[in-house]
């Protein structure tokens, strides 16, 4: 059998002479933290200081063994190097490498001494290609579209320029003889309850091995699914039956069976008396074994015309959804340090918020198979782009073979996780060749069409023909539209947040969201971390240095001033008021979209998650606190949704439905008094007796005489069924006349929970988006829940871990609301 000796230990990084311990995998920067020799780039405004680490050459060496002779055999792998590297052993080159996305494998039978991967500047690889290839645009000033590198290592509008270079996935020697396993593709349908694994297998040989008799097995675990084929040249293909199965679904629509699918080569013959050896256990002389978990489903998108356009549905299991999604970036911008762990952590989270759809993103990464298994796991649909993002690419070697190459290898790497619904050609990159000017400055030079529209579709209508893809996000579906049409296909709206109040999100009904989102800061506690010593305000040094989008700040105080007085120099009301209106932007787009399902299939929130701190449209900030926006994506993102959304002449009340049992419930309306009581005048009060069916939306006026008066600063709408609640208000807060906000606060003890309390609030007032900034009472306190809104008399509790030692005035300075302007 097969043996792997992991090469883990022992690596040195060349610096100035001197020879650092190195961690493989990793990366120069965390090695040359490990070291102290440069300071933490997350923290202030070290980022400058640590720019140059990318535009020099980097060695990495270690000892390599001569290999045990029990194998004839040996390969040298490294599943990921990040990103031009020339390696050598004792001396001799066995090659070179100029893509983050690939793995590389060398024979090194024989062979040992020095092993040393030498990896050149990015920029300097940058600059040779650029010099074959000619000039191409791009949104940022710095060249990542002239490598197969992760993007955003350059910088983006929410990242630093952190250009990494090491061994950044997994290295090994694997010692093998006569034969291995060099790839196995599994192709899983469903044929009515019926189960269909068709898995391609493909053999490397031995010289030695050339004309051995080999035989493959395959088995389903937990079934009765099993076959043998005999190896014809270097390939063969087995195809198993599985009855009964189980449905992969995605979260909220059912269960996540799986089934581990084992592929075993033996060397021996494809008889009768060899398939009985197999079921037996002696006989054949194992070779290799390949082992992956499948779930069986079907998914299409449905990208059919009709009266609005060109729709883009997903269809799972013939249901059609709509996909509550979140875009993902690399959740660190030193990806080598993402563990297992910590992609649990942050994909539970999604979960938790509702979520049920991940974008990732085409400026990253192809993610490590951790990721994709724990969305397998939560019934998380994953949408795949290739890596290629708001820039024009060269289709002229060396740049199209690598494309090709990694295109190949990832399809077949992911192909068999079920969660993975779709393959995307990439980023915005259809949209800027139409509207950001490149049309012209390219003058007839390739830029990735080629790519998108035929390369990448081709390979995975070869390799992966039971998923969808498309060309781009946004992309209409053809260029009889304009790539960012609403109407057709996929869209992304960026204008509200670039320009207008996010009140104009309700101004159309794209078919399918794929971008929007809106910015806030990070939480408190993240802030006094990157911002060691910093008095803060919106404009402090750090606090730019941590804004990386263009006119952020800018854009961040139009959007509060739209609603409310700036709060001059109370940086804590700013950073509040910031965040509310980053989480109360981002519902009202989700809001009036699932609303008028199903002309509009899906949103995708920009975006999840951060790779450090920083001010970005993140829900989840840079050291994995959750900001308000999370709780709203949770509430907004539930199967169940109330919404109040502006009408023509009064508002309308919607009940979004998303189970599979229609949704009948009492909705009680009141028409209230900012300076009003608990109760409400019986003439400003109504219950009905409503029922939302499966899977759709019930919309209807909301009587005339519980509509606020047009202007009114003092009359708002309450929509209450059961535990959800939406509010109506016909004013922005700045001309609403809040009452002076009255509430008491008691904290009790939890039975049975460590460090945990509960925060009961009752209100004596109109209490509108109270907060708790639970990290302001210890760093590692967390609540339960975010904005909440309390009619007077009413109730909540707020539960918090990690703040036992907090008394009642602590919570107090920790809480915010709405008042007077």
């Amino acid at each position: 059998m097969k043996d792997v000796t992991p090469l883990t230990e022992g690596w040195r990084l060349g610096y100035d002479g001197a020879s650092l311990a190195a961690e493989v995998p990793g990366c120069v920067h965390t090695d040359l933290l490990a070291a102290g020799l440069i300071p933490d780039p997350f923290l202030g405004r070290n980022e400058r200081d640590v720019a140059w680490v990318g535009r020099r050459a980097w060695t990495y060496t270690t000892g390599l063994p001569p290999a045990p002779a029990v194998h004839e055999r040996t390969d040298l792998v490294f599943d990921g190097l990040d990103t031009a590297a020339r390696i050598t052993l004792a001396g001799a080159e066995l090659g070179r490498t100029r893509n983050m996305h690939r793995s590389y494998r060398f024979d090194v039978t024989g062979h040992a001494g020095e092993l040393r991967v030498e990896f050149a500047s990015a920029y300097d690889e940058a600059a040779a290609v650029r010099a074959v290839t000619g000039e191409r645009p791009n949104v940022y000033p710095e060249p990542f579209q002239y490598l197969r590198k992760m993007a955003c290592s350059f910088g983006w509008d929410w990242g630093p320029t952190l250009v990494t270079a090491g061994i950044w996935r997994p290295a090994r020697l694997e010692h093998w003889s006569t034969a291995r396993l060099a790839r196995v593709r599994p192709l899983v349908t469903v044929e009515g309850t019926t189960g269909r694994v068709e898995l391609r297998i493909e053999v490397e040989r031995t010289g030695r091995g050339a004309a051995r008799e080999l035989v493959a097995h395959a088995v389903i675990a937990g079934t009765e699914a099993r076959g043998m084929a005999a190896i014809q040249g270097d390939e063969a293909v087995i195809v198993l039956q599985v009855p009964d199965i189980g449905l992969w679904w995605p979260r909220g629509y059912g269960d996540q069976p799986l089934y581990e699918v084992e592929v075993t080569l033996y060397e021996g013959s494809g008889t009768p008396a060899a398939s009985a050896a197999v079921a037996s256990g002696p006989g054949l002389h194992p070779l290799d074994a390949w082992r992956r978990r499948i779930g069986f489903r079907t998914v299409e998108v449905d990208r059919g015309a009709d009266e609005h356009g060109t729709g883009f549905t997903f269809v799972v299991n013939g249901t059609r959804i709509f996909a509550r999604g979140v875009n993902w970036i690399p959740d660190d911008a030193l990806p080598s340090r993402v563990t297992p762990d910590r992609y649990r952590s942050r994909l539970a989270q999604a979960a938790d918020a509702n979520v049920d759809l991940v974008r990732v993103w085409g400026g990253g990464i192809y993610e490590d198979d951790a990721f994709y298994d724990v969305c397998d796991e939560l019934g998380i649909m994953v949408w795949q782009d290739f890596p290629f993002a708001c820039s024009a690419y060269p289709e002229e070697q060396p740049l199209r073979g690598e494309v090709e190459a990694e295109a190949r290898e990832n399809v077949v790497r992911l192909m068999h996780h079920p969660g993975l619904v779709l393959w995307n050609g990439g980023n915005e990159n259809l949209w800027g060749f139409r509207d950001w000017g490149w049309e012209d400055e390219l003058a007839g030079d390739s830029w990735g069409e080629g790519y998108y529209l035929g390369l990448l579709p081709r390979v995975v209508a070869e390799l992966d023909p039971t998923r969808p893809y498309t060309a781009g996000s946004p992309w209409s579906g053809s260029w009889d539209h304009h790539p960012n049409d609403p109407a057709h296909g996929t869209h992304h709206s960026w204008e509200v947040w670039n320009r207008r109040d996010y009140t104009e999100y309700r101004a159309e009904v794209p078919r399918f969201v794929s971008e929007f989102g809106w910015q806030a800061p990070p939480n408190p506690a993240t802030l006094r971390r990157a911002l060691p010593g910093e008095t803060l305000a919106p404009d402090s040094s750090g606090m730019l240095h941590h804004q990386k989008a263009e006119d952020g700040n800018d854009k961040l105080n139009r959007g509060i001033a739209r609603y409310f007085a700036l709060p001059g120099e109370d940086f804590d009301r700013w950073h509040y008021l910031a965040q509310v209106v980053q989480a109360r932007a981002v519902a009202a787009g989700i809001e009036h979209w699932r609303s008028h399902w199903p002309v509009c299939a899906g949103t995708v929130v920009w975006q999840l998650n951060d790779c450090w701190p920083v001010s970005s449209w993140s829900a989840i900030d840079g050291d994995g606190r959750l900001k308000p926006l999370y709780h709203e994506l949770r509430r907004v993102y539930a199967n169940r949704l109330l919404t109040l959304q502006p009408g023509p002449d009064r508002p309308v009340l919607a009940l979004v439905n998303q189970n599979a049992d229609p949704w009948r419930t009492p909705v009680t309306l009141r028409r209230m008094e900012a300076d009003g009581d608990a109760g409400a005048l019986a003439a400003h009060e109504v219950t009905l007796d409503l029922t939302a069916e499966p899977r759709a939306v019930l919309r209807l006026p909301v009587p005339r005489d519980l509509a606020p008066a047009e202007g009114s600063r003092t009359e708002y709408l309450v929509a209450d069924a059961g535990d959800l609640r939406a509010v109506f208000f016909a004013v922005r807060d700045r001309d609403f006349a809040y009452p002076d906000p009255r509430f008491d606060l008691a904290v009790e003890p939890v039975a049975d929970a460590e460090d945990t309390v509960d925060l009961v609030v009752t209100a004596h007032t109109l209490i509108r988006d109270l907060l708790l900034q639970a990290d302001r009472l210890a760093p590692g306190a967390v609540a339960d829940r975010g904005l909440v809104t309390l009619l007077p008399g009413e109730r909540t509790r707020i539960r918090v871990r990690g703040a036992a030692d907090a008394g009642r005035e602590d919570f107090r300075a920790a809480l915010f609301c709405m008042g007077p302007s």
